[in-house]
């Protein structure tokens, strides 16, 4: 099933908080290194190591506050991760001659993720500074010449800090298009409600308008004209028993379910969402009583796969008055809402099925699939 917005936003985060705490190990590693071999004091060694373990803290949070916000500038976890790196590269040492120092990148490591809160511009006046002083900083200890220091560190930052930039706009891209999703979806639904209460409204208003006034009249003839106001009333009954018609039948226009659109409706849900659907149909010879059952099967079903599960295949067989729908996306604990027990609307379906006669069942399989088996009246 195609990637959820929140499961892509772990994802991403989770990786590069990983990456966050690989670099963290390694640079913490080093410095230890260091203290031992006595070219850092223990004291410079354990400030050292204090603003960095004290700034790829910060990191996390830093990514996570601009990926779940548009942030506007910098804030003080910013600032704060800034001065802790500054320190911490101040009292590490930098190594033989004609050697980058590998603490320097933590630099380019916190341009990249402040890019995520300053626009552009300032993001390369940023980066014009880090990647300068850097290089100013190599070329002085080393005595290397300044294009061989500054055209690497330059590489690094654009890199890091575009990565950093695409990493974002993926999660927005993915936040935006399942929110753009959800929003089509509640304008189907208020679509839907408008189309109904105009429908009733056309079908009730004018009904409803002449038993209003046939009745008032009906009452002013009480009085004078009894024979003509038991006729008047005999019309408002006659009217009122129509409209009753007409709403049973929009009612039921409404209720009453088409299998072949259910069963493509089901195809272009789950496809959508990433899930593979084959169906194997046959239902010609079934009563409209069993397809109607069996439609409010498939969209229930259909519904289940799309809401608790992660499948990637989902097959729907209907032979005869048996309908089965097994996916593969049956997760790690029970597959049904509520950790094992059905969820509302499976149990409408159950007894909508049980009443008209038939069965129902849903439930994980020994392979380790999910399979939901209707059974109604041919």
């Amino acid at each position: 099933m195609a990637a959820r917005p929140e499961t892509a936003r772990k994802i991403l985060l989770h990786w590069m908080d990983a990456l966050m705490a690989l670099l963290a190990v390694l640079f913490v590693t080093l410095a230890v290194l260091h203290a031992a071999t006595g070219t850092i004091s223990p004291l410079g060694a354990a400030i050292a190591i204090t603003c960095l373990l004290g700034c790829f803290a910060l990191f996390p949070f830093m990514l996570r506050d601009a990926y779940d916000t548009r942030p506007r500038g910098p804030t003080p976890k910013v600032l704060a991760a800034a001065v802790l790196a500054a320190v911490a590269l101040a009292l590490l040492p930098h190594g033989p001659a004609n050697e980058v120092p590998g603490w320097l990148e933590i630099g380019i490591l916190w341009l990249s993720i402040t890019a995520l809160y300053v626009p552009l511009a300032v993001t390369a006046c940023l980066g014009a500074a880090v990647v300068g002083l850097v290089t100013a900083y190599v070329v002085a200890i080393s005595g290397r010449s300044w294009p061989s220091v500054l055209i690497p560190e330059l590489i690094s930052a654009v890199v890091a800090t575009a990565g950093m930039l695409l990493w974002r706009w993926l999660w927005w891209t993915i936040r935006e298009a399942h929110d753009s999703k959800e929003a089509k979806a509640r304008l189907a639904v208020s679509e839907e409600r408008l189309r109904f209460a105009r429908d009733l409204h056309d079908l009730l208003g004018h009904s409803l308008s002449v038993i209003t006034l046939k009745s008032e009249l009906a009452a002013k003839l009480a009085t004078k004209d009894a024979g003509r106001a038991a006729g008047e009333m005999a019309e408002v009954r006659r009217l009122a028993d129509d409209s009753l018609t007409e709403v049973q039948q929009a009612v039921h226009g409404y209720r009453a379910l088409d299998l072949d659109e259910e069963l493509s409706g089901a195809r272009a849900a789950l496809e959508a969402a990433g899930a593979r659907c084959l169906i194997d149909a046959r239902a010609d010879g079934l009563s409209p009583a069993a397809r109607t059952l069996l439609a409010w099967a498939v969209r229930e079903g259909a519904t289940n796969v799309l809401k608790h599960s992660t499948a990637t295949r989902c097959a729907i067989t209907i032979d005869g008055g048996v309908l089965e729908m097994l996916n593969d996306g049956v997760p790690a604990r029970a597959s049904l809402p509520g950790g094992g027990r059905p969820g509302s609307g499976l149990r409408g379906l159950s007894e909508r099925l049980v009443t008209a006669g038939g069965s129902f069942s849903a439930e994980p399989t020994a392979t380790g699939e999910f399979l939901l088996r209707a059974v109604v009246p041919a």
